[in-house]
């Protein structure tokens, strides 16, 4: 089984499973404001180097890999790019938050589990700090597979100093425009891959349906290979088992959406937790599979 490292090097962590690098965590980013700098996984490599993540395309250059993004925080951005505001569409406003990484209190393997917690402050464009944050993510190679695990958990305190609400272009008015969440944008290679789903009509038909959990298998360039993604919603979360944000054409997405289309209100000084599973696997999974893993994990 391959050993696991972590590294700091250069505003990121570098994840490793012997020579390949799994992923790389930017915690700080150096984007423009008008794209919500926050931390994210890019690049995102199967356990044999292929390359399964798309950082900062240029039809949307807010999207990075994989990253905890919510375009609808009150009349806060902490999305990036535009807003859309209900009955004049999507419109460029002075709202375009960061999420500011305050520091770690871990980053260290142990048990065969790359470990990261970290401390995170949510400003607004105007200064102000909405949201204290608590992140931990795990690391772990799956045994007897060629598989890895990411677990992503975030704890977000409401420090406003009044409600805030929780939504997406959709709770603004926007038909089947729900993504806000944990989001992740796949390679160009993988348009038109195969979504799959623990329940409902599997495929782009999952926009705004419900399942535990939504996996997208999507080709390669170059050389002839396909790799597998899989998204868990845990157990516990808001309005679990969730809606999915999806698509498949023009380009890979998945978001698991908990306010796809239902403002959930986070009173002043109240803590919202959300957890996440994420695998990725070199090989074209089913759903047999998905289901089959997924039930050994926590």
């Amino acid at each position: 089984m391959s050993e696991l490292a972590i590294a700091d090097v250069n505003s990121a962590l570098t994840v490793t499973a012997d020579d390949v690098e799994l992923c790389r965590y930017v915690y700080n980013s150096d984007v423009a404001q008008v794209e919500s700098p926050r931390p994210y996984l890019h690049p995102l490599r199967t356990l044999d180097g292929k390359l399964v993540s798309l950082y900062r395309p240029h039809d949307h250059v807010w999207h990075k890999g994989i990253s905890l993004a919510l375009p609808n925080v009150g009349p806060e951005n902490f999305w990036g790019g535009p807003t859309f505001v209900r009955d004049e569409g999507y419109v460029r406003l002075p709202n375009n938050g960061a999420q500011a990484h305050q520091g770690f209190d871990t980053v260290d393997v142990d048990g065969g589990i790359a470990r990261v917690d970290e401390r995170l402050t949510w400003i607004t464009q105007g200064g102000e700090i909405w949201l204290t944050e608590l992140r931990q993510l795990r690391f772990s190679v799956l045994a007897h597979t060629d598989a890895w695990v990411l677990s992503f958990t975030t704890a977000l305190t409401n420090c406003r100093g009044e409600s805030i609400g929780f939504g997406s272009p959709t709770t603004e008015g926007r038909p089947n425009a729900g993504y806000a969440g944990l989001f992740w944008r796949g390679p160009r290679s993988f348009n038109k891959g195969t979504v799959l789903s623990s329940d409902g009509p599997g495929g782009p038909a999952m926009m705004g349906e419900r399942a535990r959990w939504l996996a997208y298998v999507g080709r390669h360039d170059e050389i002839d290979a396909t790799s597998t993604v899989v998204f868990r919603d845990q157990n516990g979360n808001v309005s679990h088992p969730t809606k999915w944000f999806v698509r498949d054409d023009p380009y890979a997405c998945v978001c698991p959406a908990p306010f796809f289309d239902e403002v959930h209100d986070l009173a002043d000084g109240a803590t919202m937790t959300l957890r996440y599973t994420v695998v990725v696997a070199g090989a074209p999974w089913d759903a047999k599979q998905v289901e089959s893993v997924l039930s050994t994990l926590p």
